[in-house]
């Protein structure tokens, strides 16, 4: 089963840059999006259909022009949960899961921390969703949490090590992380590539993609339970339809 992620920061312009394209190049079973920043009434769906995945789900903030995931399958799920019933964190269209009978892959986008209100929200939804995520493997042992966690985790995650004072890398935001893999998750890029150094997200200031100046924010995290059916964790950088790249996860089951 291929799994991928992407932060598209707008699905509209990202199918402008050629993403449907790339998407049937790529051919995973499943993707999860984040930051589509659309509702699913502003997209032609077709587009998606056509490229075959007849099973789109869009979850998309209250707000237009923000936030929002969404999930692109090629075969049926038997369940989709859209959020997680939490007002605070679902009115901006946050959190996606579609379930199979041997895995869930939820579509996860993590608030990002642009302010001190944002940084204080950010907080919140980071122990609301770990707590959230403790209980549902107890219904769903076998669970992949894909997205944006707009947190690099250790040094090698940041071509900075120094920038501490910066949300995504401080160190109450990576004692979180660490916590949050501690409860039960495997970082599955990390776990096959302990010590490669590459970057899912990129400034678009001060040319920092060219520079390769980038943060690893963007991660799939598999439950303990699945990790001997771990066979590949990739990041996808070639892929240049957002600020973002996309990550890839095959799993053996």
């Amino acid at each position: 089963m291929k799994i991928a992620s992407y932060n598209v920061n707008g699905i509209r312009a990202a199918l402008n840059k050629g993403f449907i394209k790339w998407l049937e190049a790529t051919d995973p079973d499943v993707i999860c999006l984040q930051e589509i920043k659309a509702m699913e009434e502003q997209l032609d769906l077709e587009l998606f259909t056509d490229a075959g995945y007849e099973y789109n789900y869009w979850f998309s903030a209250q707000k237009k022009g923000y936030s929002g995931v969404a999930i692109l399958c090629k075969t049926e799920p038997k369940h989709i949960e859209f959020g997680t019933g939490i007002e605070s964190m679902d009115f901006e269209g946050r959190n996606l899961r579609v379930d199979y009978n041997n895995v869930s892959v939820m579509s996860m986008y993590l608030p990002s921390g642009t302010n001190d209100a944002r940084l204080s929200h950010k907080f919140e939804y980071m122990d609301m969703i770990k707590d959230y995520l403790t209980k549902l493997r107890r219904q769903y042992p076998n669970i992949v949490v894909c997205g944006d966690y707009n947190i690099c985790h250790e040094a090698i995650d940041i071509h900075n090590p120094k920038m501490k004072g910066v949300s995504g890398f401080l160190p109450e935001e990576r004692e979180w992380l660490g916590a949050f893999i501690d409860s039960g998750f495997i970082d599955s890029y990390r776990f096959l590539h302990p010590e490669k150094q590459e970057f899912s997200w990129w400034s678009y200031r001060a040319n920092a993609r060219a520079n390769n100046k980038g943060w690893r924010l963007d991660y799939a995290m598999v439950s303990q339970p699945l990790q001997e059916k771990i066979k590949r964790s990739v990041i996808l950088t070639e892929a240049v339809h957002s600020d973002h790249c996309p990550i890839m996860l095959e799993l053996d089951v």
